[in-house]
């Protein structure tokens, strides 16, 4: 059951880079618009505050099973960040689940990056033994729900904190929705 590491995945017109502290900054000016957080609560992080996240977030899950992934999205004919995306990875017996989400930032939305991304990891996933992706959006948020869509995960019944579960079987899982 060993933990997974992030590395670069590159798609038709993105990279997925591991993520790494000296990001903060220009980070924080991509999710600096307080919109962003209509769904999933909070503010906007100043570059500290990311800064500080992030030392947390690069320093790993503090459970040797769970493996917390994170990366900045790369937009390459621009050579800009413009998101990010995370997968939440750890064991349900013997399957390997992942956990995923994403956000780009509103100047970059309506392009379909977060799409690619989505579906760029979803695919990475799938090439490390995960079996099941789950996310988990809120009810009114269409735009992640057609992320989800498009990254082959379907809705279902179950609910967590508000939001419901989406699903994807993407190996030989043992495990239902």
């Amino acid at each position: 059951m060993s933990t997974l590491a992030t590395q670069v995945i590159s798609t038709e017109r993105l990279d997925l880079l591991p993520l790494h502290v000296e990001h903060a900054e220009e980070m924080a000016a991509v999710l600096a618009d307080p919109a962003l957080h209509t769904f999933i609560g909070g503010a906007p992080d100043t570059p500290q505050a990311l800064r500080s996240r992030y030392q947390r977030m690069t320093a790993g899950s503090p459970d040797p099973a769970v493996s917390w992934l994170n990366w900045v999205i790369l937009l390459r004919e621009t050579s800009c960040l413009t998101g990010t995306v995370q997968a939440t990875v750890g064991f349900s017996g013997r399957d390997r689940i992942a956990e995923i989400a994403w956000v780009v930032g509103t100047p970059w939305q309506g392009r379909g990056i977060a799409t690619e991304a989505a579906r760029g990891l979803v695919d990475w996933l799938s090439r490390q033994a995960v079996h099941i992706v789950i996310a988990h959006i809120h009810p009114e948020h269409r735009a992640s729900a057609a992320v989800a869509t498009a990254a082959g995960l379907a809705p279902t019944d179950a609910w967590h904190e508000g939001e419901i579960r989406w699903f994807r079987s993407i190996g030989a899982s043992r495990c239902s929705a």
